[in-house]
């Protein structure tokens, strides 16, 4: 089973990102994404950027998450 994660972008450098979610940052490929910019929030899969969210989805879907987290400690 694969899962997508919801990351906020911190950086942009040609096809090359770094986005973050609770503190962690991760390398991301945004090729998929037109023209991505640092602040948006994109849905990771596999290291790949798929589709950029809205804040209001981006926190709603993190709050899930964090919902996972909790349950499974």
């Amino acid at each position: 089973m694969c899962l997508a994660i919801p990351l906020k972008l911190v950086s942009v450098d040609g096809s090359n990102a770094v986005g973050e979610a609770g503190g962690v940052r991760r390398a991301v490929r945004v090729d998929f994404i037109r023209d991505p910019q640092p602040g948006e929030y994109v849905i990771v899969h596999a290291g790949f950027a798929i589709e950029r969210l809205d804040p209001v989805e981006a926190e709603q879907s993190r709050a899930a998450w964090q919902e996972v987290r909790d349950a499974l400690r």
